[in-house]
């Protein structure tokens, strides 16, 4: 008893430093932006006195955070839900060696994740195909990702083949199959990296930065980013625009949270096997 209290006093403890660390600079963020820059110039680090609203009506307009908030959810959804449902179509074959040499295959791919984005390339290959300084252009350069393929991979063994060859005996087409039985038990995995691309996405300042010229189809990061050079000094109004963006990732992380632990746990614990054999665990299930 002695030693398990004494644990949870240590885990208590790193709580509570690791909170700290990450909790403060958010607070001090919120709390500047209900000051007026009067208040913020007297006490830059105190209270807000008075407390004041207006930063974020400010914010919201000079922004133009109405559009952009439009153009980010857009850049953000449809590439997350491209990516997610391309990774499992390549993962799904992979995992079951339905491939000569899987296992090969495999490892490039996981290979090709470490690699740096060649931007310079990118943007000569945007210009070249018509896809610079437009909309489906730019959906088009963030769909075709990898992420999520390793974790894929790995909670698609987990699933009994038994399932494969009752679809196939009750004549269950290959895409109904992939729908209606194997995304529906890999929420978990779905869920955790849609979190992951959705953040990557909203949070995406240089690609926007070189792909999008024209005003109108900027992101809510490119709008935040003009607030430095036009408004360097109102401290208040940047911290107001910067909750302003941060908030549709916090109210992702809220719904979505309960499946992150499950799936980044679940698909570490399998990822790692050879793709061409169930994980001892899922044979055992099936058995």
């Amino acid at each position: 008893m002695r030693r398990g209290l004494q644990l949870s006093g240590v885990q208590l403890f790193c709580f509570v430093v690791a909170a700290g660390l990450f909790a403060l600079p958010l607070v001090y963020l919120l709390l500047q932006s209900f000051k007026t820059y009067p208040s913020f110039l007297k006490d830059p680090t105190g209270l807000p006195h008075p407390w004041t609203l207006s930063n974020f009506g400010s914010a919201w307009t000079q922004g133009d955070f109405a559009l952009e908030m439009l153009n980010s959810l857009l850049y953000a959804v449809v590439p997350d839900v491209v990516t997610l449902i391309l990774g499992v179509f390549l993962a799904f074959p992979i995992s079951r060696g339905w491939f000569k040499h899987s296992n090969a295959l495999y490892a490039f791919f996981v290979f090709s994740g470490f690699l740096p984005a060649g931007l310079i390339p990118l943007f000569v290959e945007a210009q070249k195909l018509g896809l610079y300084d437009n909309r489906v252009g730019y959906l088009i350069l963030t769909s075709l990702s990898g992420a999520g393929f390793f974790f894929f991979v790995g909670y698609i063994k987990t699933i009994p083949r038994e399932l494969d060859e009752a679809a196939a005996m009750d004549g269950c087409g290959y895409f109904r199959f992939i729908f209606r039985i194997i995304i529906p038990q890999m929420k978990p995995a779905l869920a955790t990296f849609a979190i992951f691309g959705f953040v990557a996405s909203w949070n995406n300042l240089i690609l926007p930065l070189v792909m999008l010229n024209d005003s109108s189809l900027w992101p809510v990061t490119r709008g935040l980013y003009g607030f430095f050079g036009e408004h360097t000094s109102q401290w208040p109004l940047i911290a107001a625009a910067t909750v302003i963006v941060a908030a549709p990732i916090l109210v992702v992380f809220v719904v979505l949270q309960r499946y992150l632990v499950e799936g980044v746990a679940g698909g570490a614990a399998t990822g790692s096997a050879g793709v061409g054999n169930a994980p001892p665990a899922a044979v055992a299930a099936e058995e």
